[in-house]
């Protein structure tokens, strides 16, 4: 499988690294914590380390350490606007049970 972007999510990325003046993409992982197991972690980047497995969608590079992708595997990633409120959403295949607030999943 891969990780994959929706236009809206391309476009964000895109606007934020042309404002920062660098940068190739985004690295997307999982840190443990929250009342589930596991949360998101999202960053902009300027370089690719030697372990990152890489995908490209829509022209960003999304780079995954080897040790998240179990956890991440299939996943796309949006930006949406909810009323006042916007941000990145993952659409993730592996999740079995998120926590009432929103901060953490389960696998």
């Amino acid at each position: 499988m891969a990780i994959s972007m929706t236009e809206a999510a391309a476009r964000h990325v895109n606007r934020y690294l042309s404002r920062r003046g660098k940068g190739i993409g985004v690295r997307l992982g999982v840190k443990t914590t929250g009342c589930s197991g596991l949360a998101y972690k999202l960053e902009y980047v300027d370089e690719v380390q030697p372990d990152d497995v890489v995908f490209e969608d829509h022209g960003i590079k999304v780079l995954i350490d080897p040790k998240s992708l179990a956890y991440i595997d299939g996943t796309e990633l949006d930006f949406v606007r909810e009323g006042l409120n916007e941000g990145f959403k993952f659409h993730n295949p592996n999740e079995r049970d998120r926590c009432g607030c929103g901060e953490s999943f389960r696998i």
